[in-house]
């Protein structure tokens, strides 16, 4: 998408009204936006190699990733390389598992993006990690970052966390209570929020 999403400017306008935090993170960054992709497979691919690790580790994994599918991210190609040519890349041995699982779920059509799409999001998230290797986070990554979903939270981001700490003075990680008032004050838009507050602590955007 070379494009920020529909809600992106309307959220901006709305969440700086609201939160003077995010108002000059917002002002600071202000011509980034939430980066989408219409490619479902890549994305969760992405999601599977971010799981607990670095954004710089991920990337680096990412790189070689690509090139030993030869830039084909598709589930053909991942179904034809070993376990140890994706070993080599730098993934782990269940993280193999997991990207030759999701491969085998789209070739056989298991996993039906069409069907997501009319769910909501919980009712997506839930369908989502049926799937073996993508949990609450990495559905929460593919809503956003692939349906393009503006009001999801991952409270499981370890990167979230760190920036809600640093950006609002608060002891790491943040209290329940202050995380349950972060999300009704950005309600409706937490995607957005939450795209910010990666922003403030990382060099580049977030990608999945």
């Amino acid at each position: 998408m070379s494009r920020p999403p529909k809600y992106w400017e309307k959220a901006k306008k709305l969440l700086s009204r609201k939160d003077p935090v995010l108002r000059k993170i917002i002002k600071k960054y202000g011509t980034g936006y939430l980066k989408t992709r219409n490619d479902p497979f890549f994305s969760l691919c992405r999601t599977i190699i971010g799981q607990q690790i670095s954004t710089k580790a991920a990337d680096s994994i990412w790189l070689k990733f690509e090139k030993k599918c030869k830039k084909k991210i598709i589930p053909n190609k991942i179904l034809k390389l070993t376990h140890r040519d994706l070993k080599s890349v730098g993934l782990s041995r269940q993280k193999v598992r997991y990207i030759k699982n999701i491969a085998e779920g789209f070739k056989n059509k298991s996993f039906n993006i069409k069907d997501i799409k009319k769910m909501d999001d919980e009712l997506a998230i839930n369908y989502i990690t049926r799937l073996k290797g993508l949990g609450v986070w990495s559905a929460q990554m593919f809503l956003m970052f692939n349906l393009n979903r503006p009001d999801i939270f991952p409270t499981k981001d370890i990167g979230l966390i760190r920036a809600i700490s640093i950006n609002y003075k608060k002891s790491y990680p943040p209290s329940k209570k202050f995380l349950n008032k972060i999300s009704t004050l950005h309600f409706g838009y937490r995607s957005v929020f939450t795209w910010y507050m990666w922003r403030s602590i990382d060099p580049v955007d977030v990608e999945y």
